[in-house]
């Protein structure tokens, strides 16, 4: 069992930056895969970010690529998402997830991940 818990979001200004993080607790986090998932009203959840067990290995859809980053402290058991020049059509909740089993592009599908935080709110200003 993994218990996820997100943090960070809030009220930003368009072009600006925030950084979620999220904490797992539980056991064997650095075994898991991570994704970032966010959903705005009306709309279904959609794939941010992956990154692999080790941080070795990290996955955007093309429209996040150059402005997000995913990365992992495994020593700190948080997950971290860096978003930068951020965008009105960036607000939704953001959420994070781990992954037991990845394989091939497993990353990018909700139902793939085992454990889901509760999300962060993210409002990005015009």
């Amino acid at each position: 069992q993994v218990q996820l818990v997100e943090s960070g979001g809030g009220l930003v200004q368009a072009g600006g930056s925030l950084r979620l993080s999220c904490a797992a607790s539980g056991r064997a986090f650095s075994s898991y895969a991570m994704g970032w998932f966010r959903q705005a009203p009306g709309k279904e959840r959609e794939f941010v970010a992956a990154i692999s067990w080790s941080g070795d290995s990290s996955f955007y859809p093309d429209s996040k690529k150059g402005r997000f980053t995913v990365s992992r402290d495994n020593a700190k058991n948080t997950v971290y998402l860096q978003m930068d020049s951020l965008k009105p059509e960036d607000t939704a909740v953001y959420f994070c997830a781990a992954d037991r089993n990845p394989w091939g592009d497993s990353y990018r599908y909700p139902s793939e991940y085992d454990y889901w935080g509760q999300g962060t709110q993210v409002i990005v200003s015009s």
